[in-house]
């Protein structure tokens, strides 16, 4: 499975250049809904969910104290791409190996913001 991710410039060119290793994103409804397996219809249990991840650090506190069980999806590839390129446009896409997403804080010179949680979306190898 694919995770397709549009970038500005600046991340996308540090990413290309293996200076930037990981992308953060939101803890938002939207972004649960993207990133989990079986991601609840229930729009009260998402905002429930991103609003006390906001302060949790682990998807499996949250789960573990409220009776649900959400894993995020099985990506295998990252797929940068460089705002929104034509698909054979390969200089402003990137293919990257998936290494995983975890909730934490992020680098604030790759864009987060100080001690704030977020979804961070892990690359690994250039992918052909």
């Amino acid at each position: 499975m694919n995770l397709q991710l549009s970038l500005k410039t600046k991340w996308f060119n540090l990413t290309k250049e293996g200076i930037k290793t990981e992308d953060y994103r939101e803890i938002t409804p939207y972004w649960f809904s993207r990133l989990f397996k079986d991601a609840s219809s229930n729009t009260n249990i998402r905002i429930g969910f991103c609003e006390s991840l906001k302060s949790e650090t682990s998807a499996a506190s949250w789960n573990q104290k409220n009776g649900y069980f959400f894993d995020f999806k099985d990506f295998e590839t990252n797929t940068m791409t460089l705002g929104y390129p034509k698909s054979g446009d390969k200089e402003r896409i990137l293919k990257l190996e998936h290494k995983g997403i975890e909730i934490r804080t992020g680098n604030p010179n790759w864009g987060a913001e100080p001690n704030k949680l977020y979804f961070v979306i892990k690359h690994g190898k250039p992918q052909q």
